[in-house]
């Protein structure tokens, strides 16, 4: 953003570090997709749109997706996004701990202040951005039940997909 006048529309992967106990859906070393777009008149709406567009073409299927409030540094507002467990339907399993729904990202609305911070004029511009773990859509995807395997090593496993 410092080097690129608006209209911004970037997908980047990444790896991620956190602390984090590891789990059968967390880990503490991790890919991921950050996304971002800046234009004039970018909504909240459209965040919504282009998430279950993606969601829709992603698992090939209609899958619900529920936005629930939540923090994240440079957007405001923010949402974890969770979508109907594709493991069990909605049904509840263990990878999404009985619930029916599992979280695939994190997103919101940028920060004005970001877009201070960078020179973009934050009266004209808005903008989302959103964060995916590439472990978990793929869990997901091939209905993986414990992500863990994808980091074992097993050739047997891992040559199914």
């Amino acid at each position: 953003m410092q080097q690129t006048a608006p209209p911004v529309r970037v997908v980047v992967p990444g790896r991620c570090f956190r602390r984090d106990t590891e789990d059968a859906r967390h880990f503490s070393t991790f890919y991921q997709l950050e996304g971002l777009m800046v234009d004039e008149g970018v909504t909240f709406g459209d965040l919504k749109a282009v998430l279950h567009i993606f969601a829709r073409h992603f698992f090939d299927k209609d899958v619900g997706l529920r936005l629930r409030p939540s923090f994240f540094p440079f957007t405001e507002p923010s949402a974890e996004v969770d979508c109907t467990c594709v493991i069990c339907d909605g049904k509840g399993c263990q990878t999404c701990s009985y619930s029916g729904w599992i979280e695939i990202l994190g997103a919101g609305m940028v920060d004005p202040a970001v877009f201070d911070a960078v020179g973009y004029d934050s009266e004209r511009y808005t903008g989302f951005a959103f964060g995916m773990g590439v472990e978990r859509l793929a869990m997901l995807k091939y209905q993986i039940d414990d992500g863990r395997l994808l980091y074992q090593g097993d050739v047997r496993f891992l040559s199914q997909f």
